[in-house]
């Protein structure tokens, strides 16, 4: 449905690592919530992700952020996702595809409580459909 621009974004953790490219898309989906994670983590394979050290560097990593308005916490899905408050890089790109008024206020407080702006660089600045 929407697709935010591509962030280039500092890493997080204590692997030494070069920058991360950070982006979300907004989908409509038939799947249920546990469906949608292993289509999601048969891409990630796909695409050549292979099991690494935690934090380390991979190819790729896609999370489900939000999941309509459900709140979901099993051993393998936390829905909302259980860093998405604390991850610049993960806010500044959800508002880029946000609809919700009240989700994009409270991105908007959020990023302006966790400051650091300089840790998350816009890369691409056409719209994307």
């Amino acid at each position: 449905m929407r697709l935010s621009p591509l962030y280039d974004t500092d890493p997080v953790g204590p692997v030494p690592q070069g920058a991360f490219l950070n982006g979300v898309v907004a989908v409509e989906t038939l799947l249920p919530p546990q469906e949608l994670l292993r289509s999601v983590k048969g891409v990630e394979v796909a695409m050549g992700r292979a099991p690494s050290e935690r934090w380390g560097p991979r190819s790729i990593d896609i999370d489900i952020l939000l999941y309509d308005d459900e709140h979901i916490d099993s051993a393998d899905l936390t829905v909302p996702h259980r860093e998405l408050w604390n991850r610049r890089f993960v806010l500044a790109p959800l508002r880029d595809v946000a609809s919700d008024a009240l989700l994009v206020e409270a991105i908007d407080t959020r990023l302006r409580e966790l400051g650091d702006a300089a840790a998350v660089r816009l890369l691409e600045r056409e719209t994307r459909r």
